[in-house]
């Protein structure tokens, strides 16, 4: 029974992934706008006047918040068009099904981007990393996994709204508050060199957020995919 719900799940994650194999549309624009925005704040600042330690975390998770909205905006605008949310709505599954399926791909394109876009930050910012690099993954992992739970049922809420594009950033960034700041406190201690114990207590914090938002998204989707 557990081995036949996940199965579900993997077919509605593996549909994204092909979809965006074939099309290529959610990881380019996710990705092409971390990359301007890595290069926009590297020549707009003077890093022999500033230390790239002060600045770079906040930068990278900027980077993260605002490439992974992209890729959250068109991740059930795609289920939208020709009504196949409709369709995968009639498919005899849990509506849970559908929501760890989606929120599962959506995981998916962020840790590619994020996976392709730190090497690049690295080289722009001159940091090196590493010595750091499996505490780093911890972090990005974290933080990423609660940006995505919440910002799937925030898709799937937004994705009958006209302004969809507007509305899902003004309803995602004040419930994602909490995650973004102990994401980039953690990196700057990270990248700073500081004992993985400092670190912990932020971890902590990331961890109790996604288990938060999994268990409420988990429960509030199926009423929201209904309306």
């Amino acid at each position: 029974m557990l081995m036949d719900y996940f199965s579900k799940i993997w077919a509605i994650m593996w549909k994204d992934i092909r979809g965006e194999l074939r099309t290529k549309e959610i990881f380019s624009s996710m990705f092409i706008f971390s990359l301007l925005v890595l290069v926009i704040f590297n020549f707009s600042i003077d890093l022999l006047e500033v230390n790239p330690l002060d600045i770079a975390q906040g930068v990278l998770w900027i980077a993260f918040t605002f490439s992974g909205i992209l890729g959250l905006n068109r991740s059930f605008l795609f289920e939208k068009e020709n009504d196949c949310i409709q369709g995968l709505m009639l498919t005899p599954v849990d509506r849970s099904v559908i929501y760890f399926g989606k929120m599962l791909g959506n995981l998916v394109f962020m840790l590619v981007m994020e996976a392709i876009t730190v090497p690049v930050f690295v080289v722009l910012f001159n940091i090196s990393i590493y010595d750091k690099i499996f505490s780093l993954i911890i972090v990005i992992f974290l933080g990423t996994l609660g940006f995505v739970t919440v910002g799937t049922l925030f898709s799937a809420m937004s994705v009958n709204i006209k302004a969809r594009e507007v509305m899902l950033p003004i309803l995602l960034f004040p419930i994602v508050v909490p995650i973004i700041i102990a994401a980039v406190k953690s990196t700057g201690l990270i990248l700073s060199g500081s004992p993985f114990g400092e670190i912990v207590s932020w971890l902590k914090l990331i961890i109790v957020f996604d288990i938060i938002y999994l268990v409420v998204s988990f429960l509030s989707f199926e009423y929201i995919i209904e309306e």
